[in-house]
């Protein structure tokens, strides 16, 4: 299993930079931010310190849209990182939750999602595209390889993930859920005629290591990462409004815990003390989540393992970065790698 590390781009950018180094030290292959005009900073300004301060680390944003840049932007940027420090990014991309909305535009439809993703990994590796009717061909570009991985929850989505995406990005930790989600994936792209082993399995969620097992030290745990819930709870109520509360198309599991929302202030997206999300219960948070003692993640992530999860994505927006990135350094990461 690889492991990643997932940033928000706040400044200053020297502390991202040096958290990412520090990720890379501790046995981390994989780096990821935020990508959200509005709330963070530029992170493509950002991957170019990174790539440059690290030797082996691959960036990426989890996640960009189809909204908010030119997919020939969006191509030419990553072919850009590549040409400089050697194909060591990846695309992550979604319909654009946070940076659509901030911005009053609605996110992209999965129709356009799926246009994009073909358009913008042919671009970046050199091939031809039709760009809004036009073909177009970016000819400097030479070797260029860029994996595009999808974020997605919905039937729809993962079916869309499993017949074009290269990876497959799952924003929450629960074994059910990633079960019947990585399932749909494959059936997916074995339907599609694609090799569904070939689909890269990334599931991203906040990780807290305590040091003791406590009432008081998982509760600590959980308020750091209740923020969690709300934002999972965002996806879900587009499911919900889409396909209805007992539609059977997405599992009671995933929808139950999101009739208390009242609505969403994206200004504290993604940050502990969300005061958008005390609609969370703890039962969401621990299934969502990996919290407590290092046994504890160890244990959850070799069930994930079990299930075909490639790598484990650590949100990593709390009051204990460094702790919980050396902590996984020194005991899970090598755990998980036996």
């Amino acid at each position: 299993m690889d492991f990643g590390l997932v940033l928000q781009t706040d400044p200053p950018a020297s502390q991202v930079i040096s958290l990412m180094k520090r990720a890379e030290r501790n046995g981390f292959r994989y780096g990821w931010t935020f990508d959200s005009a509005v709330l963070w900073q530029e992170p493509f300004v950002i991957y170019s310190q990174i790539l440059a301060n690290t030797q082996k680390l691959h960036i990426g944003p989890m996640v960009t849209n189809p909204g908010t840049r030119t997919w020939e932007v969006t191509a030419s940027t990553f072919a850009t990182l590549n040409d400089m420090y050697g194909n060591r990014t990846v695309c992550g991309i979604g319909r654009g939750d946070s940076a659509m909305r901030v911005a009053g535009r609605a996110p992209n439809t999965l129709a356009r999602l799926g246009e994009a993703i073909e358009v913008i990994r042919d671009l970046a590796e050199g091939r031809e595209a039709v760009v809004d009717g036009n073909p177009l061909r970016i000819p400097w570009i030479k070797d260029g390889r860029l994996p595009v991985w999808m974020a997605a929850y919905g039937p729809k989505a993962l079916a869309l993930t499993g017949r074009k995406a290269d990876g497959f990005i799952l924003q929450l930790a629960d074994p059910f859920l990633t079960e019947w989600m990585v399932k749909a994936v494959r059936q997916a792209a074995t339907e599609a005629g694609r090799d569904p082993a070939s689909i890269t399995i990334c599931v991203a969620a906040p990780a807290y290591v305590t040091a003791d097992d406590s009432a008081a030290a998982l509760a600590h745990a959980r308020d750091q990462c209740r923020w969690f819930g709300g934002m999972v709870g965002n996806h879900v109520a587009d499911l919900v409004s889409r396909y209805g509360e007992h539609s059977g198309m997405v599992p009671d599991a995933l929808t139950e815990y999101i009739k208390a929302r009242q609505g969403y202030d994206y200004s504290h997206h993604g940050r502990a003390g969300n005061p958008s999300t005390d609609f969370v219960p703890d039962e969401i948070v621990d299934r969502f989540c990996l919290l407590g003692p290092v046994e504890a993640h160890i244990e959850k992530l070799r069930a994930l393992r079990d299930l075909g999860v490639d790598q484990f994505a650590v949100y990593d927006m709390h009051d204990a970065r460094e702790t919980v990135i050396d902590a996984y350094g020194q005991h899970v990461i090598p755990a998980l790698r036996d």
